[in-house]
């Protein structure tokens, strides 16, 4: 499926924040160092994040609006130092249970950011590669029936 076509279904389906201006997305890259990649663009004009499945607080995918994204290191263990983890890895997605996925802008391969999981108990010894792209990560995320799609060998609830 397209990432125009992903959108779409956030739009229709779940619950998007209004879109980013390209001045907020410019602002927001300056400020943090690194340039979002073309899926990670295409969400934030399109919606500055957005809850899937269900509204805020009761949801377990919550793409985070520009304005809280950040380190991972700093999220997930208070501290922004080498001793926490990669100074890369920016939190995009809040799990709402101490875990996120990330992505790691150091990692760019094919235009795009690999996305990873962070469980708040291993992270940052281990944070496993879940998807290469924002886009393959958004639509295994629509197809999960709300379950931690990595996580799950189950089918999705209907």
């Amino acid at each position: 499926m397209s990432m125009k076509s992903l959108l779409a279904e956030v739009s229709r389906l779940h619950y998007p924040r209004p879109p980013a201006t390209p001045e907020q997305i410019a602002a927001f890259e300056t400020r943090m160092g690194w340039k979002l990649d073309e899926d990670l663009r295409a969400l934030y004009l399109h919606c500055n994040g957005a809850t899937l499945f269900a509204p805020l607080p009761d949801v377990n995918y919550h793409l985070l609006p520009l304005e809280r994204i950040e380190r991972a290191r700093t999220a997930i263990l208070g501290r922004d130092d080498d001793s926490a983890g990669a100074a890369t890895h920016y939190c995009v997605v809040d799990m709402q249970d101490g875990d996120y996925v990330l992505v790691d802008v150091a990692q760019q391969a094919g235009g795009s950011y690999p996305l990873l999981d962070a469980f708040h108990e291993t992270y940052p010894e281990e944070a496993p590669r879940i998807a290469a792209s924002f886009e393959e990560f958004l639509e295994k995320a629509l197809c999960s029936g709300n379950r931690s799609f990595w996580l799950s060998s189950e089918p999705p609830e209907e």
